[in-house]
């Protein structure tokens, strides 16, 4: 039998909490310099706990073709990829502010 999802009362199969948990997000893309130069690529913005940090790291990282890492509530790309992860966030249904 499959589970109910505490938020939305359906069932997990048809859950949308993230979809709707997107929607509301507007996710902050810059670009930062670091030790010896190095850019790092920050999106911030994504504060709701029903959103997985961690997947989403994975497929920006993987789009970038990067290394990275979250770090609380932001991820971390290696490099500047302000284009590539603006396009893959939109990509997913996620408003997106570059700066």
């Amino acid at each position: 039998m499959a589970g109910i999802c505490n938020l939305c009362g359906l069932p997990d199969e048809l859950c949308i909490c993230q979809e709707i948990a997107k929607e509301q997000q507007k996710a902050t893309i810059s670009v930062v310099r670091r030790r010896y130069g190095k850019m790092v690529t920050i999106v911030e913005g994504i504060d709701d706990p029903a959103i997985d940090l961690g997947q989403l790291a994975k497929i920006l990282k993987g789009a970038c073709a990067s290394g990275g890492t979250v770090k609380g509530r932001t991820i971390e790309l290696q490099g500047n990829h302000k284009k590539k992860a603006a396009k893959v966030l939109e990509q997913n249904g996620y408003q997106v502010e570059v700066r």
